[in-house]
């Protein structure tokens, strides 16, 4: 199953979070923080958002930081995606 966002929506996958801390400490789950950065999956076409003109400004396969409640959770085919809007996406990674 695809999925198509619609305005200026996108979904994106989490990456997964660091197991370590940089001191060698495994982590459990419950002590990892939730993940900011995120995979590109799909884009929508932007277009004409609640009366303002939108251009898409992130394309499939991007790294991106988006807010830490932004977005809604789905799960689609056993995978967990989150649908959020372009704006609540903060940075590119590169």
């Amino acid at each position: 199953m695809t999925v198509k966002p619609l305005g200026d929506r996108v979904v994106i996958k989490n990456v997964e979070a660091e197991e370590t801390t940089k001191g060698g400490l495994i982590l459990t789950s419950a002590a990892k923080e939730k993940p900011q950065m995120a995979e590109v999956l799909a884009v929508g076409p932007g277009g004409n958002v609640d009366g303002k003109e939108v251009t898409m400004q992130v394309t499939v396969g991007q790294k991106i930081i988006y807010s830490k409640y932004a977005g809604t959770e789905v799960k689609i085919d056993g995978e967990e995606l989150i649908i959020v809007r372009q704006n609540d996406i903060l940075a590119v990674v590169e």
